[in-house]
């Protein structure tokens, strides 16, 4: 809707990819090496670290992908993708258990107190962004 198209594909998907995804999620669940775990689906990564952080008003502070346009990364919608946490002590096992899994991975970040950067740029508090999730279609229905 932003960038005016009115009609897109669906969204990639591949069920190899995706096997291996939940694979590795499952793993790394099964060690006990992450603190969460929440797909990626409508609204892309933005709102999937807003609908994580959320919980427990925390932020985020994450960069994103080079070569590919800032909207489509944070709001793109294609499949097999997880967002999970992992506690800084244990950030290096979890990339071997992916590498050893064959699960491609990229670190986006890392969690804060309840600002929200996108590469470098202050995008507000979790605060302000929970208030808009929960309210914003009451409002607009209200208009």
């Amino acid at each position: 809707t932003v960038r005016g198209v009115s009609a897109s594909p669906a969204p990639y998907f591949d069920m190899k990819e995706e096997q291996v995804v939940q694979a590795a999620v499952k793993e790394l669940i099964r060690k006990d090496l992450i603190i969460s775990a929440h797909d990626v689906s409508e609204g892309g990564v933005f709102v999937t670290l807003v609908e994580s952080a959320m919980v427990n008003n925390l932020g985020f502070d994450v960069a994103t992908g080079s070569g590919i346009r800032k909207d489509a990364f944070l709001f793109g919608e294609s499949q097999s993708r997880v967002i999970v946490s992992v506690t800084p002590a244990l950030t290096g096992r979890v990339e071997l258990a992916l590498e050893a899994l064959n699960a491609p991975f990229l670190k986006l970040g890392v969690v804060s107190n309840g600002g929200i950067k996108i590469d470098g740029e202050d995008f507000g508090t979790i605060e302000s962004w929970k208030t808009t999730y929960n309210n914003e279609l009451a409002i607009r229905m209200n208009e």
